[in-house]
């Protein structure tokens, strides 16, 4: 096989130095972020497997005002991790709901795989709901909407008072 040719190789030449500086920068932000969530819901980051990004995330779906949202129940439709019966016959089961928020989904998705592989409790309840016949779909969406009722109480045990707009607006 021959070398590839010249444009290919300055192609490759762009697209790596492309990666490393989004690198660079995702690594920057990470660092702003990181200051600004702990200030805003520290709560949140003392949760088992919400990190930096995923507590953003939920900041960011949640508002600027987290106590609009009226119960557990409401975040979770939010997050579209609320059931919704989805029986035939005899077989009585519940799917997760469609609509919400894809990224505070996302983000709650995130958090139960992090719960599933590093949790010795959450591996308990996945074992013992797998023994039970249930599928892994729906064991993971049992943790989800059990993660959105933590989420929600870190979310409005916090106080959000003391940030201001001006706290929470990009750099220039």
């Amino acid at each position: 096989m021959s070398d590839p040719p010249t444009a290919t190789r300055a192609a490759l030449r762009r697209l790596a130095r492309r990666h490393q500086a989004l690198d660079i920068e995702i690594t920057e932000l990470d660092t702003e972020l990181g200051p600004l969530v702990q200030r805003a819901a520290p709560a949140l980051l003392e949760l088992f497997g919400v990190g930096t990004e995923t507590a953003g995330q939920l900041l960011a779906s949640a508002g600027d005002n987290a106590e609009r949202m009226r119960s557990e129940a409401a975040f979770a439709h939010l997050a579209g991790v609320a059931p919704i019966p989805a029986s035939s016959g005899r077989t009585r089961r519940h799917r997760l709901n469609r609509g919400g928020d894809r990224a505070a989904n996302n983000a709650l998705h995130t958090i139960v795989l992090v719960r599933m592989r590093h949790d010795p409790r959450t591996r308990a309840y996945v074992q013992r709901r797998t023994t039970q016949g249930l599928s892994k779909k729906e064991i993971m969406r049992c943790l989800k909407r059990f993660v959105a009722r933590e989420i929600y109480r870190a979310l409005t045990s916090t106080s959000t008072g003391s940030i201001t707009q001006n706290d929470l607006a990009p750099a220039a």
